[in-house]
């Protein structure tokens, strides 16, 4: 009689989370289930829970940010954290003071874990390799942006039950977009097929490595698909004119109440925030009974309590 071998129970291992590039199928399901777990926290008269009491996380913030900042320092605080807010402009950055002693100042004064947000892609990794503090990238340059990327899969999977099989759209400056790339990363490992869309301009030059389609026109796909994902235009990013006019942009790829009507009746409307009304999408569709763009912010808190918790975890199994 043949032995029957039980595959070994899933063990989270990382105590950085740098990019979805990196990740498996297998890992980035682990974090999708392991936030599924954290959502009841959000509907409790209290709505705390002890898992990280006595930590400390530092939201390491070189550029403006509302949605993720705000995102992390109250799931830390769900997750009974202290927190700690850098701010570029009050800190001694503005007198020269360089990443890696900021963070090493940081460090010095018991931080457990940090989040960083940084114009410079490759910044988090480069904490990573030089603290002891557990490091997570909530974007940087043009590379990565691995929570915002996790809340879009975990929001269409809860909706659709899985991303296989499903057809996905990521409209817009991808060029510039480390949402883009997250997404596809997770997306694509997660078995849907992903199409980038945009004129040529907003199309990054390496995209024929890339495992994604390319279209050059929106309403070549609008009836194809069944989630599409409008990002912002990156106006303090682009070099240049990228395209004739805002006009002309909108008229070709913004997502009008018309385009809709050729769409699938069940088409998820997506967009990572904050929108640009009336020129990457109209508000009749910003607002329409299609969009889950207020689900992807309530699943983002899910998504970072179990990124924090999941991180502290693994450094808590090294040490």
């Amino acid at each position: 009689m043949a032995l029957i071998r039980k595959s070994k129970p899933f063990r989270w291992r990382r105590k950085h989370l740098l990019g979805l590039r990196e990740l498996d199928a297998e890992e980035i399901t682990y974090i999708l289930d392991t936030a599924k777990g954290f959502e009841q926290i959000s509907t409790r008269s209290v709505k705390k829970a002890p898992p990280l009491r006595g930590k400390v996380i530092v939201n390491l913030f070189f550029e403006d940010s509302t949605r993720t900042r705000n995102s992390f320092a109250l799931a830390a605080s769900r997750l009974s954290a202290d927190i700690i807010e850098f701010t570029k402009k009050s800190s001694a950055v503005s007198k020269g003071e360089t990443l890696l002693d900021t963070a090493r100042n940081l460090e010095a004064m018991g931080i457990d874990i940090v989040v960083i947000r940084h114009s410079a892609a490759g910044a988090s990794k480069l904490l990573s390799r030089n603290i002891n503090a557990c490091v997570i990238n909530a974007g940087d340059g043009y590379c990565e942006h691995p929570t915002q990327g996790l809340l879009d899969v975990y929001t269409i999977r809860k909706i659709r039950g899985s991303l296989a099989g499903l057809k996905i759209a990521i409209v817009g400056d991808i060029a510039h977009s480390r949402v883009a790339r997250s997404d596809m990363w997770a997306m694509t490992k997660l078995g849907a097929e992903v199409t980038f869309v945009g004129p040529p301009t907003l199309i990054p030059t390496e995209v024929g490595r890339l495992p994604v389609n390319v279209s050059y026109s929106l309403d070549e796909i609008i009836e194809k698909v069944d989630v599409i994902n409008m990002l912002r235009i990156q106006f303090e990013r682009l070099g240049g004119n990228p395209f004739p006019s805002i006009r002309e942009y909108s008229h070709y790829f913004g997502l009008t109440v018309e385009r809709m009507k050729r769409a699938k009746p069940d088409i998820l409307v997506m967009h990572p925030g904050p929108i640009n009304r009336g020129l990457e999408m109209e508000s009749e569709v910003a607002d329409g009974q299609n969009s889950v763009i207020l689900q992807q912010v309530t699943n983002g808190l899910a998504v970072r309590m179990a990124v924090l918790f999941l991180v502290n975890q693994a450094a808590a199994q090294v040490s």
